[in-house]
Formats: structure tokens, C-alpha cells, sequence
């Protein structure tokens, strides 16, 4: 019998290639629920293919569209209610696979309606990890990664005692600036936002890729691992490895060392996981170590990149200190993929913000989804107060009170 699928975030990187992995073996998965946001054109033609029994856009102009377009024959539903609707509907499956905080209310809900939940969504993780596997763990779900890294880990330790583990090693590709040589400190403040986003191994959107670039999303996936795996942060380790074959390795307490090899392709992640435990055939470019030749290995530069050593300065902070830190982050990406910052401030902000929280916190725990987005909240702000940003409703109430 075939698995019933959701998907959430249908229309971004992640949900286009889920899809892909569904239409490689149709036998086995059933498309019937969509959460996209505001492409409508690209969600209608998944909906024309997969035919869902329930989908859900950003607003309620979008959902007009599909309304015009479809009839009563398709429920439509709109906002956050909506991506609940897509993450509770009857389904075997949700792949969450949104980007950004937008991604952990629904999370939670599908958790708690006991869907099983393949997770590329990290910030998840990042904000509320602790709270996600309590629920994990009170639901009876399953909780399988898709980030290559955190997939390479799940299989690594399939089959293996908890016990045993010695060290989580997460690689990463470098991202562009790699090579300190082309892209010393002083160069780096002045990149622009078209070389931030030209990631040399993978093709991700445009908010992951500017966490590529300085290695922050290493430092969320270092957060993302230590709840994941239940695994404290000092066991944790990043190195650097530009072919991004090796997509990471478990240490274990016998000095083994065990990989995950392929050819950077996030459908065998997202087919793992969906599929777990049985694998299904992919048709696509097997790797060949005779062609790659050789692999590299390298210490990551934590002086370039410093978002890396804030992930475990947060970790070690507070359990509201990783919403806090993810949250600056978020800010920070969108301010310079807007131009109104440069490629250094975003690390500079991350770091002002997540110093203010640690000053001013007393340890807090996360109890409640309510707790997570005041932390998140709270960081937005100071956030955007450091970069000298404000939203359009904020300027306009400024002006308004500026003239009574």
C-alpha cells in the first residue's frame, strides 16, 4: 500500500525535488496534501499532476486564485491556519520542508496529530529542539532528517547503541570564500549578494545559501544535531570537505569511523527518509571514487567565519538561545539580501544580538511554543533596532505619531 504524503513548502527547492523522489516510484507514494506560499502558478501545476485532496497558499488572494482555477473539488485553505491544515491532514508522512521560523508551528502540530515527519525544515531544531523532542516522545512519531548531513548521521547509526558514540562530524563544503587566499577577512565585508549566492556544490535557495556562505548553516545544523541525535555539543564536530562527497561521519567509542558517501543530490535524502526502513531505486549518477580521485579534509577558519562558534556558544547559553541566535540570523540574511547591509554585518548582528540575550537571560527553559516565539520575537526586534530597520506598519505608525 502506498505512503501518504504531505508536503510543506511544495513549491521550494525541497518540495519540487520530494516530488521528483514520489514520481520515481508512484507505486509506493501518494501525493495528498500542499502547503506552498505565494506561487500560485508553480503549485497549480503540481496540483494538476498530483492531484492532492487538500492545499494550502500564503494569503487569501492567493487562495482565490486556486479557487477560480479548481472549484469546490479541491479544499483550499490560506496562512498559518493553513500549513496546520496541510500538517495534520490524513497522511502517513509530512515533509517539512519550509525555510525560516514560519516552519515550526506546523511542525508541532503534525508531531502532535502522531504523523510521522521528515524534517529539512532545521530551524525546527535550531529554536526549539528540546520542546520538539518531548513531543516527539509523548506522540510516538518519527522524526527522520533530510539535511544531507543529518541523513549521513541517521544512517551511520542505524543499527548502532547510543552508548557507543564517541563523535558527531558534520562536513561541509566550505561554501564560496573558501579559499582564504581569494577571499581574505578584509575582502569579505565587501561581497556582493550575487558571489554570496553561487554556492559551488548545491543548488539551494537563496536564504540557505547565504548561510552556506558564512557557515552559519553549519552552526544551525551543529544546533539541529545536538537535538537530533541527543548528543551534547562538545561531541560535536565540523570539518571542512570541498567535494562534498562525505556528507558526515560518526566516531564511535572503539576509535571506528563510520560515513555516508554519494554524489551531492538532496533526492537521496529525501528518499531515505521517506521511505525508511526499505530504500527505493533512484535513477540517477552513481559516484565513482576513481573519478573523484581524492577527498579533502580541512579545519573550518573560525576567524573568517565566526557564525559557526556562536551556534555553540548558544547551545551552551540557554534553551532560548538558539531561537534567539537563529532569529538575529534571519533578520540579518534578509537585510543584506536586500542591499540594505553588508556580507560582515550579518555575523556582527548575530553576534550583538545573541550577546544581549546571554547578558539579560537567566537560563531560561522552553516549555511551550508560546516561550519559543517570544525568544524569537524578542530577537527580531533588538535585531532589526541594531540594523536600523523597520517594517512598513512600523514607519507608518512612526509617522502618524510624529504628526498628531
Amino acid at each position: 500500500m502506498s505512503r501518504r504524503i504531505s508536503i510543506l513548502g511544495s513549491t521550494g527547492s525541497i518540495g519540487c525535488q520530494t516530488l521528483e523522489v514520489v514520481e520515481a516510484d508512484p507505486d509506493s507514494f501518494r501525493v495528498v496534501a500542499l502547503a506552498a506560499g505565494q506561487n500560485v502558478d508553480r503549485l497549480c501545476e503540481q496540483v494538476e499532476r498530483f492531484q492532492p485532496e487538500r492545499v494550502s497558499v500564503g494569503d487569501e488572494v492567493a487562495a482565490q486564485r486556486l479557487r477560480d482555477r479548481f472549484g469546490p473539488d479541491l479544499e483550499i485553505h490560506f496562512g498559518e491556519e493553513g500549513l496546520i491544515a496541510v500538517a495534520t491532514h490524513d497522511c502517513d508522512t509530512v515533509v517539512a520542508g519550509l525555510v525560516g521560523a514560519v516552519g515550526l508551528s506546523p511542525t508541532l502540530a503534525a508531531i502532535r496529530a502522531g504523523r510521522d515527519v521528515a524534517l529539512a525544515n532545521k530551524e525546527v531544531m535550531v529554536m526549539a529542539g528540546a520542546l520538539v523532542q518531548r513531543e516527539v516522545a509523548a506522540s510516538g512519531t518519527r522524526l527522520i532528517p533530510v539535511d544531507s548531513e543529518h541523513s549521513a548521521i541517521f544512517q551511520a547509526l542505524s543499527g548502532q547503541r547510543d552508548q557507543d558514540i564517541a563523535t558527531l562530524i558534520l562536513t561541509c563544503s566550505g561554501g564560496p570564500f573558501r579559499d582564504p587566499s581569494v577571499w581574505p577577512a578584509d575582502r569579505l565585508a565587501g561581497v556582493t549578494v550575487e558571489e554570496a549566492l553561487a554556492h559551488p556544490n548545491w543548488d539551494m535557495g537563496a536564504k540557505i545559501s547565504i548561510d552556506s556562505a558564512t557557515l552559519m548553516n553549519k552552526g544551525l545544523e551543529l544546533i539541529e544535531a545536538r537535538w537530533l541525535f541527543d548528543v551534547p555539543p562538545e561531541r560535536i564536530d565540523v570539518v571542512v570537505h570541498p567535494e562534498s562527497i562525505v556528507h558526515s561521519l560518526v566516531e564511535f567509542c572503539d576509535t571506528s569511523v563510520l560515513a555516508q558517501l554519494g554524489l551531492p543530490d538532496m533526492r537521496v535524502p529525501i528518499a531515505v527518509a521517506l521511505a525508511h526502513p526499505e530504500r527505493i531505486r533512484l535513477d540517477l549518477p552513481r559516484l565513482s571514487l576513481s573519478e573523484v580521485g581524492r577527498l579533502e579534509f580541512e579545519a573550518p577558519d573560525r576567524e573568517r567565519f565566526p557564525c559557526l562558534d556562536l551556534a555553540t556558544r548558544a547551545l551552551k547559553g540557554s534553551e532560548a538561545a538558539p531561537a534567539v541566535l537563529n532569529a538575529a540570523n534571519e533578520v540579518a540574511v534578509q537585510a543584506f539580501l536586500d542591499r540594505k547591509i553588508p556580507f560582515s554585518a550579518i555575523a556582527e548582528t548575530n553576534a550583538g544580538v545573541l550577546d544581549e540575550h546571554l547578558r539579560s537571560c537567566q537560563g531560561e527553559s522552553l516549555e511551550s511554543l508560546d516561550d519559543v516565539l517570544r525568544a524569537d520575537g524578542w530577537a527580531r526586534g533588538v535585531s532589526r533596532e541594531k540594523l536600523d530597520l523597520e517594517s512598513e506598519g512600523e514607519r507608518v505608525a512612526r509617522l502618524n505619531e510624529a504628526t498628531r
